[in-house]
């Protein structure tokens, strides 16, 4: 029989994205079935996701009061993997995006729409749905944080224990929320210790996830590492070194279908690593889509949050150095304000050399991946990075700084890798303006050697960044747990 896996994410591709994560909670169920794992995934139901399940969801169970509110758990499908959607108009049923209200404020109730979700997850889990049983729970993030705590602290009746696994897909996002709070999480009082849920004076909902789980996983090896110091562990370090022998680094992978360049239908021509060539005509279309000057020098993108993590501060300040030196930039993203301005800004000065293109959109990235040369990632941290991985995919150098998984998965083109023929990107050291430039000057001088540059591109694209060794690793932990649970 198969091992049953609840995977209980605040958003999943192509259901619901906000970012990484959502790409992580829709792929990781199609790779765990080739390990023998059955995962059914829950995610909470927003309008958008109700809208894409469609009037034929069945309806398998129904709270009176799920911590105060009227809910019902629809069952779908996400691709071939069973669904689990949770419809609680009260918490859910809201314009705006998962987290935010229209106008990017966090709601609220984020603590009381999380906790509900953390509180259905572990009934479910506990064997609340007639005829679906779990051997394991997989949370992501702080939005799931809750589950472990509702499963070791506030276990349904009658429920037989179930180990967890918590996966941070990013440190820096914790749900924390005021001491007041606690009374209405329908917890034990006995929960209130820093041994429970409590986290200077507050209510940490990763705190009590990464406290409470079996397991604790991050996306990539130099992570977990990193998350054991100050400047990475954002006030948790000390709890992840006490809990150091259950801390798990395990690489995302990427869905190879959803990201393959030789049958990708958002590009103007497809290609792979043996027919590059190709990749002009998709540099050509990104050319005058954005409105740039259409020549042979390197057309960098970037695709991603333009804020103070992803280091696009510095980025901003050194785009006049790229341009001088015969480089152009296609952007894409959204974030901070002012960084949006400062790209902006940088539009007008160079036009026909920057174009900017602020929001998101997700045919567009491909395209992006597919006709730039380069993609710029100097990010201050990067748990593990997907963007960086796709440029691989597509034969888009990646220009990343040496942190995380942009370290694990980028191979530097220093003389030694060069000589050796395994380069596949740049690094650099630090996020600072200098160290910046340097590595843009440093992909300006390869893409000038024009065999040296190709098989940075075709290193990567012959890498395997699937989910085959990922997934084998996901289940290979499940299995130690279930068999430590006994």
């Amino acid at each position: 029989m198969a091992m049953r896996v609840l995977s209980v994410a605040s958003e999943a591709a192509p259901l619901v994205k906000t970012g990484g994560l959502a790409d992580v909670a829709g792929a990781l169920p199609a790779a765990l079935a080739a390990q023998g794992v059955e995962v059914t995934s829950l995610v909470p139901g927003y309008p958008a996701v109700l809208a894409k399940l469609g009037k034929k969801a069945k309806a398998v169970h129904t709270w009176d009061a799920l911590l105060g509110t009227p809910a019902r758990l629809l069952a779908g499908k996400l691709g071939a993997q069973p669904l689990l959607v949770l419809d609680a108009p009260a918490l859910f049923g809201r314009a705006g995006g998962p987290y935010a209200d229209p106008s990017g404020r966090d709601w609220k109730d984020n603590w009381h729409r999380f906790a509900a979700f953390a509180r259905a997850a572990a009934d479910i889990a506990g064997g609340a749905v007639n005829g679906r049983a779990f051997d394991l729970v997989h949370a992501h993030d702080w939005q799931a944080g809750m589950v472990p705590a509702y499963l070791k602290l506030a276990p349904l009746a009658g429920s037989r224990p179930v180990p967890s696994v918590i996966t941070i897909h990013n440190m820096a996002f914790q749900g924390y929320y005021p001491a007041e709070v606690f009374p209405r999480l329908g917890l034990p009082a006995s929960a209130w210790t820093v041994d429970g849920v409590e986290s200077y004076g507050g209510v940490g909902f990763l705190k009590a996830g990464m406290q409470l789980a079996d397991a604790i996983t991050t996306v990539s090896p130099t992570y977990a590492g990193e998350i054991r110091s100050v400047e990475f562990g954002m006030g948790l370090e000390g709890l992840v070194l006490a809990r150091s022998n259950r801390v798990h680094g395990i690489l995302n992978g990427i869905d190879t279908a959803e990201w393959n360049p030789a049958s990708d239908p958002h590009l103007a021509a497809t290609y792979t690593a043996g027919k590059l060539a190709a990749r002009a005509k998709n540099k050509r279309a990104l050319e005058q889509e954005f409105g740039l000057t259409r020549d042979d020098g390197p057309l960098f993108i970037v695709v991603s949050r333009l804020t103070w993590q992803k280091g696009m501060d510095v980025l901003a300040g050194v785009l006049d150095h790229l341009v001088g030196i015969g480089g152009r930039l296609a952007l894409l993203g959204s974030g901070d304000g002012e960084i949006e301005a400062a790209f902006l800004a940088a539009a007008a000065r160079h036009p026909g050399r920057v174009g900017v293109r602020l929001g998101y959109d997700e045919a567009l990235s491909h395209r992006l991946q597919g006709g730039g040369d380069a993609i710029l990632i100097p990010s201050r941290f990067e748990p593990c990075g997907l963007t960086q991985l796709y440029g691989l995919a597509y034969g888009c150098v990646p220009v990343v700084s040496r942190t995380g998984g942009l370290a694990d998965t980028v191979i530097d083109a220093n003389p030694a890798a060069l000589a050796a023929g395994v380069a596949t990107g740049i690094q650099m050291n630090a996020v600072t303006h200098n160290a910046l430039a340097m590595a843009v000057s440093r992909a300006v001088e390869l893409y000038n050697r024009r065999a040296a540059w190709k098989r940075l591109q075709t290193n990567g694209m012959k890498a395997d960044f699937s989910w085959g060794a990922s997934g084998a690793a996901y289940a290979t932990l499940y299995r130690q747990l279930i068999e430590e649970q006994g």
